[in-house]
């Protein structure tokens, strides 16, 4: 699909300097940009490209001053990242912009499916699922009985979504993602043993939630496991049995969290983090990449780092003293040295 700078200019309300007539086909970095292509510049440690790339169109700042004459047209706008995101946007809900239900695919006939929706080849929908207007499932995925998914929700190749799991409107879930897997519950038993503890909960899952590629999300052993709106999950979490991720709170990859922790709204995890089950982390709390949190924190909107975890600058302190620790050693050293010899004087 082909846009001229024209139409591209009137979508962002932008000022076209150029040939508002060329046409371009698809977006590329100003570095890599080839005839034909749209790109920005937003970041002035990028200038140099905007006056050798191959871009037909390059989208600007408004107070952007040329020091040379550009071969691309240029569109002018208040804010060239926030201009490009927008595009980004576009271009994507067109690209993915699929409707119909492929064969071979198998919907039961108690699942109700409701208006522009997509079923992709071999997904699989159970007995009494309802799936709302305008959402893409794509092919591979599974969706047993029982679930209820909103309007606008996006599942890509693969997703697993088990029985009695409850989503809400404007969801994506990336490839490989399980929602509804057993929470991992088992009781010992005299023999040294494991006895499994049936999970008979659920997943909840709010609007405006984006979980990435081979997530987890475990179902609770009773009642739900809640993903609050807004919340973001990267790729390759843990989220055990029982939890509750409160509003806009995002995770980065590779954390775990355990069974029964509560997290607040508004917090930001950093990746690879393990937390230990039942405890408390409130609104606005930080924890950098590699945080091992063992306790409920208190105080709200505070950093963390560590494993285990303590305040952020103290971490920081003790990583300074850590790094100095070879130079401590030679200094102990010397210091037994001079000691041995005093008591040798004696």
């Amino acid at each position: 699909m082909q846009f001229t700078a024209q139409e591209i200019g009137s979508l962002l309300n932008g000022k076209v300097e150029g040939d508002a007539t060329v046409s371009v086909s698809q977006l590329a970095k100003i570095e890599e940009a080839t005839a034909g292509s749209l790109s920005f510049l937003a970041n002035p440690k990028y200038e140099q490209y905007l006056y050798t790339t191959d871009a037909s169109i390059v989208i600007v700042n408004d107070d952007y001053q040329l020091a040379e004459p550009v071969k691309a047209t240029l569109i002018r706008v208040p804010n060239a990242y926030s201009a490009i995101t927008v595009l980004l946007d576009l271009y994507n809900k067109i690209k993915l912009n699929k409707t119909g239900i492929e064969q071979p695919s198998f919907i039961h006939p108690s699942a109700k499916i409701g208006e522009n929706v997509y079923i992709g080849a071999f997904a699989y929908v159970g007995p009494n699922v309802t799936i709302g207007n305008n959402s893409r499932i794509y092919p591979n995925c599974y969706i047993a009985d029982n679930v209820s998914i909103g309007n606008n929700v996006t599942f890509f190749s693969g997703v697993k979504i088990y029985f009695d799991c409850k989503l809400g409107n404007d969801i994506i879930i990336h490839s490989g993602a399980v929602i509804g897997g057993d929470g991992f519950g088992f009781a010992p038993t005299g023999d040294g043993s494991y006895q499994k503890i049936s999970q008979i909960g659920n997943v909840v899952i709010e609007d405006n939630v984006e979980i990435g590629a081979n997530t987890t999300v475990d179902r609770a052993t009773m009642g739900s496991t809640i993903i609050r709106k807004g919340v973001k999950l990267d790729n390759l979490i843990q989220i055990a049995h029982n939890v509750e991720i409160d509003e806009n709170t995002v995770v980065a990859a590779q954390t775990g969290i355990s069974g029964s922790t509560k997290v607040g709204k508004n917090v930001i995890i950093g990746g690879q983090a393990g937390i230990v089950g039942h405890i408390n982390i409130p609104n606005g709390t930080q924890l950098q990449a590699k945080t091992g949190l063992s306790r409920s924190i208190k105080e709200e909107g505070q950093k963390w780092a560590g494993s285990p975890a303590s305040p952020y600058s103290e971490h920081m302190r003790s990583q300074v003293v850590l790094a100095r620790l070879p130079e401590l050693e030679k200094k102990v050293i010397e210091l037994e040295k001079i000691i041995a010899g005093l008591k040798g004087v004696q």
